[in-house]
């Protein structure tokens, strides 16, 4: 029906927030933030997934210069 963003200050009130969700019986979910933004964090993972996926060049730092 609504979705709600509560921000908590402290671990007491997230408690406190969660055991009324709880017994009234609301489905809710915890979202962990993140200070990295979302579009960089996909590229990253994504440049992982290729360099598994052997798509890609492994350059050693020390031949950087060279």
């Amino acid at each position: 029906m609504a979705t709600l963003i509560v921000e908590t200050k402290n671990t007491e009130q997230l408690t406190a927030v969660e055991a009324v969700l709880k017994l009234m019986k609301v489905s809710f979910r915890k979202a962990e933030d993140s200070p990295y933004d979302p579009e960089f964090v996909e590229k990253i993972l994504q440049g992982r997934k290729d360099i598994k996926d052997g798509k890609g060049i492994k350059i050693k730092t020390s031949d950087l210069w060279k």
